[in-house]
């Protein structure tokens, strides 16, 4: 008498094998999609884990959300200081250097512009978590750039840091406008160049 074969069991997943799975699938889905487009429903089937699974790391999908976020801020800053570390001694080539390098990867077929700027475009409420989180990321760069510009010595640090951080939220909106690879994305280093010159150049007598 044949007998159906049973499907293999499920091999038990750990919390910790079970959390960067979801990670994971958030990190390439929520990214890809939008985070209102995708359920949980795909975010489990991505990640090879069961709902329970998902409640038990993240209680919900928002806290998910927001360990993506989490994961995306780092990966954010660690790009960006190692654009500015490649000129430790020359702040004046540091932003355009971080242009230069967005650029590239802005290059890629798959590129979705800022994670939270579209993150921040889904949620109307600025009270929402994932708001907050975006503003603090977005805060903490301006300052940071604050930081750099006037470390360059120019006449007005923080008129100049607005300037570059416009250019930046403006470079992730072209990504998206244009498409990858275009030759405005590959521009934006050359033109931030020039403001940082512009702004150092001492007002004639």
């Amino acid at each position: 008498m044949n007998q159906t074969p049973h499907p293999p069991a499920r091999r038990p997943v750990s919390a910790a094998h079970a959390q960067a799975r979801l990670l994971d699938a958030a990190d390439e889905l929520f990214y890809r999609e939008g985070v209102r487009n995708v359920g949980i429903d795909s975010l489990v089937a991505l990640a090879g884990v069961n709902k329970m699974s998902l409640y038990r790391q993240f209680e919900s999908k928002d806290a998910l959300l927001l360990a993506y976020l989490e994961r995306q801020d780092q990966c954010f800053w660690d790009k960006f200081e190692t654009s500015i570390a490649k000129h430790p001694d020359a702040p004046q080539l540091q932003l355009p250097q971080f242009f230069n390098d967005w650029a590239q990867r802005a290059s890629a077929p798959d590129y979705r512009g800022c994670p939270f700027v579209n993150v921040a475009a889904e949620f109307a409420d600025p009270e929402h978590p994932a708001r907050r989180f975006v503003l603090g990321n977005k805060t903490r760069l301006l300052a940071r750039i604050t930081e750099i510009v006037t470390a360059i010595g120019v006449a007005d640090p923080m008129t100049l840091a607005y300037g570059i951080a416009l250019m930046i939220e403006g470079c992730y909106t072209a990504s998206q406008t244009y498409g990858p690879g275009h030759p405005m994305l590959h521009a934006a280093a050359d033109c931030v160049a020039g403001m940082i010159a512009r702004a150092s150049t001492p007002p004639p007598c």
